[in-house]
């Protein structure tokens, strides 16, 4: 059962960021760190990948694990309107891989960081993290997930 009225839960919701989130800051600082420049949110491709790295024909996404529903600790499901959220989580999938197909299809590279590996109990250092990321930009693989 909620603990706030309907109106209120609709206004916090709303609120929420897609656009530099915690998470997403967090990266391009560690990011930027070791030399790597990139470019935001290009709504030229599909999704409107967080971080474009032209160079390396390569984009990342920094996916929240509750709003992607990831499966880890940080991806719960709410307790009421089930059906609704059920809906909501498997369209948010969907969305995700066709737009990793649309963006395969034109020559991209993608990768998808998750929230968890940068915030919470399974959090990874960002330095370690922001070598992964490094690595997996220089190497030819066309996609990657870090969890």
């Amino acid at each position: 059962m909620d603990t706030v009225k309907p109106a209120v839960r609709s206004m916090i919701m709303a609120s929420v960021g897609q656009k530099d989130t915690g998470p997403e800051v967090l990266l391009r600082k560690a990011l930027h760190r070791r030399g790597l420049r990139y470019k935001l949110h290009d709504r030229a491709l599909p999704g409107s990948p967080d971080l474009v790295f032209p160079r390396f024909e390569a984009v990342v996404f920094v996916h929240g694990c509750y709003w992607h529903s990831h499966g880890c600790y940080r991806s719960t499901m709410p307790k009421s309107r089930k059906a609704f959220w059920t809906a909501k989580f498997a369209a948010n999938r969907a969305r995700d891989a066709r737009n990793r197909a649309e963006l395969s299809e034109r020559g991209w590279r993608v990768l998808t960081v998750w929230e968890c590996a940068l915030r919470g109990r399974t959090a990874r250092s960002l330095d370690g993290l922001a070598k992964r990321v490094e690595s997996w930009l220089k190497s030819k693989k066309r996609c990657g997930d870090i969890e």
